[in-house]
Order: structure tokens, then C-alpha cells, then sequence
């Protein structure tokens, strides 16, 4: 590789044919050096031995260099050491990566890019490593969009679909994720297998909305009917979430008499999943929210007590509602007490609404010098939370820009 570098700096000249020995020769060597320093444990050696292999045009095909690519992305992913960029390979502007994570998403988006394009074959891993990288950077959008550019047949369309519904949900677009899954569900799949991952999230992300309850209840009713013949160990999900749904349906009733049955619907399929799935700490603090919400205090105060003993205490939403539920047994003290246990077993991170919480009980106490020593403590806290998102590094990546930037093109 010295050898050929000294004399043909600017790279393999486009005259050599494709059977010449020594451009083959050459394109093993620039394949088995990389190799040979990670099996030897020199994973930084091995990373410039890919950047030196992919920074100048070696006349390599189109297979052999997006192996490179793969190669160099899944050992920065994964090699556990940071390389920097050498000086020469550095370029002013926003495509410039600027630690391995970037790089190698960068490598993975412009082979998911040649894949799209049919320049190389389909390759599931570089998917798999894309789906890795960008959610670890929380760039769920972009991994939507790559999703999106894959070519029809690859996946079928309720699996695909699904993994679309996945990332816009955890981008926060929840309605689109919601939109996607009525597709996988729908009347144009009715002579398919059902989708059952798609039932079982179209009912999570129901129960979350209570304007989505009443489709909540027919995802989860589809979701028990199915468990019951093929995914019996998520039965327990099924019924939980069911009785959320529920629950949520009857808070926006307008009608009395459906407003009872729906509440005694949420408890009934609450307590059901309670018995089926012992010890599931979900189940439990559904139940123990419903009943709250119910004013069942003395069975919401037993159910968030055993959700606590499981988790062991560390659950700053356990400490809230035992919180809420003793302050509604007119217990101010008692409830104080629970949030004081609450802030000591909680990171900061947590400890905001417990703090708020803590300020109204002392107020219901008539105790306003307590109160303004704590909201000044709540806001010493969101003032360092803030601080906090302020220093941390925005990670900012135009997809577009990336193909459309010549310098990193020719580098890669």
C-alpha cells in the first residue's frame, strides 16, 4: 500500500482495466489490512487503515466499496475507541463528522442512499446498524425517512408500516404513528395473518390519549382474542391496557349510566390482568391509578403500596400518587412524609414534581414559609436543569445535505 500511495497519489487512474494483477492485488491489500489490525487489537489502526482505503478513488466496484463502508461504520459503531479525523480529511461545514457516531451514521445513510438507487444489493445489516445508530442519537425522523426510501417488497407492508409507526412515535408524532397502524390493521389486510405487534401499539398509543379510548378498546380486544390463540404471555398487556382504555372512555362520557359501566369495565379487566400477570408492576399501578381516580382510596393505597415493595421504592410516579392518595385521605403530614421519602430515593432529574407536590401540601397545611422555601428550591433545580440541556451538544443532521455536499461524497 506505500508503494502504490507513493506513486499513484492521486489514486488509480481510470486507463487500468479491471483485470489488471496489480489494481487486484491492491484492492486485497487495501481489504485485508483493516483486518489484519483488528484481529491483532489495534482497532485505531484498523479505523485509518479503512479511511485510508476510502479517502482517495482506488477503482474498486461497487461491492467491494460499500464492504468498506459497512466495515469502517460497524467498527467505529461498535470498536469502542475514538478516532479523530486526520487534518486533511477535516472540512468546514455542518457535514463534517465530528465524532465516530457521526461518521458512521454518515457511511450507513449514504449506503442506505446506493441501496435505494440499486447501485449494490440489499443488505438488512445496514439497516440493522442504521436503526442502531440513529436511534441512539435520538434521530428517529431521519431513520423514518430512510424507512420510507426502501424499495417495495423488502418488507411486507404491515411490517413496514409498523417500523414507520415506531419511529414517528419515538420522534413524538404519535397521530402519524396512530395513522400508520390503522393501515396495518385495516380492511386491506383483512386476508393476511393479523399484525399482532401492530394491534398491541395501536392500543398502547390509544391509551395514552383519552379522545382515543373507544379505538383503544378495539385494538385491545383484538389483542386479547389474539393472544389467547398465539402470544398467550402478552394476554396480561392485552387486559391492562383494555382497562386503561376503558378507564380513559368513561373520564369523557357524557352520559352517567356508560360512564358507570366503563369504570366498572376498567376495574373489572384490571383486576382480571392483576390475577393472570401476578407481580407485573404495570398492571399494579394501573390499577392503583384507576381506583384513585375512582376514589377507592383504601384499594388504591394497598395497590400502590405493593407497586412500591416490587419496585423496591425507586419509582418517583409510585411516590407521586401514594403522595396524592393519602393528601385525598385528608393525611397532609402523612402524604408530606411520602415525598420527602420520595426526593431522597429519586435522582434530581425526578425530583420537580415531587418538589411542586411537596410545596401544595405545606400550603394546604397553612404553611406558606415552608412552601416559598421550596418553590425556591424547585427553581434552583430547573434552573440547573436548564443549564444542563444549554451545555449539552445538539445533534443536528441534514440528510439532504449530506448527498448533495461533494466533499464528503468524494470522501466516501
Amino acid at each position: 500500500m506505500d508503494t502504490i500511495e507513493s506513486a499513484l497519489p492521486n489514486g488509480m487512474p481510470d486507463g487500468i482495466g479491471e483485470e489488471c494483477k496489480l489494481q487486484e492485488m491492491f484492492h486485497k491489500a487495501l481489504e485485508l489490512l483493516p483486518n489484519l489490525w483488528i484481529k491483532a487489537g489495534f482497532l485505531d489502526e484498523a479505523v485509518t487503515a479503512y479511511r485510508r482505503a476510502l479517502v482517495k478513488p482506488w477503482n474498486l466496484e461497487p461491492r467491494r466499496l460499500a464492504c468498506l463502508q459497512k466495515d469502517l461504520a460497524t467498527t467505529l459503531l461498535y470498536g469502542g475507541v475514538e478516532v479523530n479525523l486526520p487534518s486533511h480529511l477535516q472540512v468546514n461545514g455542518s457535514t463534517t463528522p465530528m465524532s465516530n457516531i457521526e461518521e458512521a451514521i454518515l457511511l450507513l445513510l449514504i449506503l442506505s442512499g446506493k441501496m435505494a438507487l440499486q447501485e449494490i444489493d440489499w443488505d438488512a445489516e445496514i439497516i440493522g446498524h442504521l436503526t442502531f445508530s440513529l436511534s441512539m442519537t435520538g434521530m428517529f425522523q431521519s431513520l423514518a425517512e430512510c424507512v420510507e426510501q426502501i424499495l417495495p417488497g423488502i418488507f411486507g407492508r404491515a411490517d413496514r408500516w409498523y417500523f414507520l409507526a415506531l419511529c414517528y412515535s419515538a420522534a413524538g408524532q404519535n397521530e402519524a404513528a396512530l395513522n400508520l397502524l390503522r393501515k396495518a390493521c385495516g380492511s386491506s389486510e383483512s386476508e393476511h395473518m393479523p399484525h399482532f405487534p401492530s394491534y398491541l401499539f395501536g392500543a398502547k398509543l390509544c391509551s395514552q390519549y383519552p379522545n382515543h379510548a373507544h379505538e383503544g378498546i378495539k385494538f385491545s380486544q383484538q389483542v386479547i382474542d389474539l393472544a389467547k390463540h398465539q402470544n398467550e404471555h402478552f394476554l396480561v398487556q392485552g387486559q391492562q391496557i383494555l382497562g386503561v382504555c376503558y378507564g380513559a372512555a368513561a373520564r369523557t362520557s357524557v352520559v352517567d349510566s356508560e360512564r358507570v359501566q366503563f369504570q366498572r369495565e376498567s376495574l373489572n379487566f384490571l383486576n382480571e390482568a392483576a390475577l393472570t400477570g401476578n407481580n407485573d408492576l404495570e398492571v399494579m399501578f394501573s390499577l392503583g391509578l384507576e381506583n384513585a381516580i375512582q376514589r377507592n382510596l383504601d384499594a388504591a393505597y394497598q395497590n400502590i403500596m405493593r407497586y412500591s415493595d416490587m419496585m423496591v421504592g425507586s419509582s418517583t410516579r409510585g411516590w407521586q400518587l401514594l403522595a396524592l392518595i393519602v393528601s385525598a385521605q385528608q393525611r397532609f403530614k402523612d402524604a408530606e412524609t411520602v415525598v420527602e421519602f420520595g426526593l431522597d430515593d429519586t435522582g434530581s432529574v425526578d425530583q420537580l414534581e415531587l418538589l411542586r407536590l411537596k410545596a401544595v401540601l405545606q400550603i394546604a397545611q397553612q404553611q406558606p414559609k415552608q412552601a416559598i422555601e421550596t418553590y425556591r428550591t424547585l427553581l434552583a433545580v430547573i434552573k440547573a436543569k436548564k443549564e444542563i440541556l444549554l451545555q449539552a451538544k445538539s445533534f443536528e443532521f441534514d440528510q439532504a445535505k449530506i448527498f448533495r455536499d461533494e466533499v464528503c461524497v468524494s470522501y466516501f
